[in-house]
């Protein structure tokens, strides 16, 4: 998430960015009771990756350093790129998807306020075709992990490991024999998937913090969710799986959450008028079950949000406000 210096002042940024911060803190705590310890070493390593590449690119840049830093934006970048990663990702990744997200994604178009696309969404794309095996592997978490509190069932891996646990990469696996979860457990976390995704209890309360602060527009998560929910109920489905068409199982599964009350709420990447917020998140909405149900890919909420990002300008084309005492001349 990232905030638009044309929308609030300067000294706003921070106070919303460091808000947004707090609201990501119970998600990053389930997912560390889900997964183990290394979790908060991928959440932290992207932190610093972010910071450290914000930094070098304002020296670069010749911009003023520390007034850029106290904003909070590397930082907001860093964790969310981290929670949609899965929990046993090598180090590297988490360096190369934050310099990405800053470098490229971010400062490319100009820094602050400037950019197309969500930059962690986009770097989690990017490291999606650049590290396709590491980022869709059913990773296995060790015995010295606290994993074993939340997932009992101890397996045996191909190499003979004790492991007490496999995350695969979502709960909405389509492959024969994928295992279905009960609306409890996707609530609470108790399931694979990655980082920050997992217990939408957890989310829910971070999206209701900021809404509470007004931080984000409570509108756009509710659309965005309500649209997935009836979409859910009207589309068939070519999957023989018993949740195929179940609306809270794709509401709870996933990054749903996280997008709609995270990244779906980006002020720079969305419209600017409330008629353009509702199109874009009834936008996303429609996308992400399109892709969940008829792609080769289980999961949709990243590039729905970046095809969404993509329209952000054709949206407030159509949508801004008329000023008062003007006329729109035809052709």
């Amino acid at each position: 998430m990232s905030v638009s210096p044309h929308i609030y002042d300067g000294g706003n940024i921070p106070r919303i960015m460091w808000t947004v911060v707090l609201s990501l803190i119970p998600a990053g705590i389930a997912g560390a009771f889900a997964f183990g310890y290394y979790c908060l070493s991928v959440v932290f390593l992207c932190c610093i990756a972010s910071v450290v590449t914000e930094a070098v690119i304002l020296l670069l840049r010749k911009q003023p350093l520390l007034s850029a830093m106290k904003d909070g934006s590397a930082v907001v970048t860093g964790i969310l790129l981290a929670y949609t990663l899965p929990p046993g990702v090598p180090w590297y990744i988490s360096i190369v998807g934050s310099f990405f997200a800053i470098a490229i994604v971010k400062h490319t178009f100009g820094g602050l306020g400037n950019n197309i696309w969500n930059p962690a969404l986009a770097a989690r794309a990017f490291l999606q075709v650049a590290y396709p095996a590491a980022m869709n592997s059913d990773w296995r978490i060790l015995q010295h992990g606290i994993g074993n509190i939340v997932h009992s069932i101890t397996r045996i891996d191909p190499a003979g490991k004790l492991v007490d646990a496999v995350t695969r990469a979502t709960p909405l696996a389509k492959e024969a024999g994928a295992e279905t979860y009960t609306l409890g457990q996707l609530f609470m976390g108790n399931v694979p998937g990655c980082i920050g995704e997992t217990s939408a209890i957890a989310l829910l309360l971070g999206g209701s913090y900021l809404i509470y602060k007004r931080c984000i527009k409570w509108y756009v998560p509710v659309y965005y969710i309500a649209t997935m929910f009836i979409m859910v109920l009207i589309l068939p489905s070519r999957v023989a799986t018993p949740w195929a068409n179940n609306p809270l199982y794709h509401i709870f599964s996933g990054g749903l959450f996280l997008g709609a009350f995270f990244m779906a709420t980006d002020m720079v990447t969305s419209p600017l008028t409330k008629r353009g917020l509702v199109i874009f998140a009834i936008g996303t909405g429609v996308l992400t079950a399109l892709i969940r149900f008829y792609s080769g890919y289980p999961e949709g909420v990243c590039y729905s949000i970046l095809l969404m990002n993509t329209a952000t300008p054709l949206i407030d084309r159509y949508t801004k406000p008329r000023l008062y005492g003007t006329r729109v001349k035809k052709g």
